[in-house]
């Protein structure tokens, strides 16, 4: 009996330690739970991959979006800018050689050609009544009644240059060489010779207080109180040329060579020298209220 019980568990014991070597020989019984512990893991890194992916499609699609926007904006402020440029306002047109005009309908931003009648040269352009008016070389005189989309050359009376153009009581006056006067009172329709007291070149013109005032060269200033039919010569203060004239807060200003500025105070009766900052030529001046 004893001997039995020692041969049962030798036994055993044999069995226990083939089943430890066993055990050894496999894989640990915990490899699945970390093989799902990795995929999971891959899972993840998968999905924030898509994450990543998704997020830079939803910036691609706002940014189409963004320009669809845009787009759509600018179409319809182009729209609304021509339907306003319509009504004769919010036009900017500009003159030069060749006879070249360009014109803006979206507040300067951008320009394109207008029909010109000419190849002449464009030194001064107006607008008055809803008519653009721009004149040039030759005494060449050209109208726009269609807010500067196109031009037709006017007659005119003159062969001379004209250089400036100036509007006001229903009523535009162009001025140029030799002291050349042209006035219309049809809105640029028809154009006939004003009487001036000069053979000195004009180069500008421009209205205040029911007066109309030029200057030129030689400091030569003419001024009007028939509505432009006729001009008489004023004293002037300086013998430089002058460039530009413009009326504001019931005064006329002058500009023009080596830096030359002069005032009226009195509609264009008498002028004074006004203090200049520069001896540099000053070609143009205008006044904001």
């Amino acid at each position: 009996m004893g001997n039995q019980v020692k041969h049962s568990l030798l036994i055993l014991s044999i069995f226990l330690f083939s089943l430890t070597i066993i055990s050894c020989g496999e894989e640990p019984f915990f490899k699945l739970d970390t093989s799902d512990n990795i995929t999971t893991t891959n899972d993840t890194t998968t999905t924030d991959s898509d994450s990543d992916d998704s997020s830079d499609e939803d910036s691609s699609t706002s940014d189409n979006t963004s320009t669809t926007t845009d787009n759509s904006s600018s179409s319809s402020s182009d729209n609304s800018s021509s339907s306003s440029s319509s009504s004769g306002s919010g036009i900017f047109v500009a003159v030069g050689a060749s006879g070249n005009i360009a014109r803006s309908t979206d507040n300067g931003a951008s320009f394109d050609n207008a029909t010109s009648p000419t190849a002449n040269l464009l030194s001064g352009v107006g607008f008055g009544n809803n008519t653009f008016i721009a004149v040039g070389e030759s005494g060449n005189i050209i109208r726009s009644t269609d807010n500067g989309a196109s031009f037709d050359n006017v007659t005119s009376p003159t062969g001379s240059p004209l250089f400036a153009l100036g509007f006001g009581n229903n009523t535009f006056v162009a001025v140029g060489n030799s002291g050349h006067i042209v006035r219309s009172t049809d809105n640029g329709s028809s154009w006939d010779n004003a009487t001036s007291p000069t053979a000195n070149q004009l180069r500008g013109v421009t209205l205040g207080n029911n007066t109309f005032v030029a200057v030129g060269n030689s400091g030569h200033i003419v001024r009007s109180t028939d509505n432009g039919s006729s001009f008489d010569n004023v004293t002037s203060p300086t013998a430089d040329h002058l460039r530009g004239v413009t009326f504001g807060n019931n005064t006329f200003v002058g500009v023009g060579w080596s830096g030359n500025i002069i005032r009226s105070t009195d509609n264009g009766s008498s002028w004074d020298n006004a203090t200049s900052p520069t001896a540099n030529h000053l070609i143009g001046v205008i006044f904001s209220e």
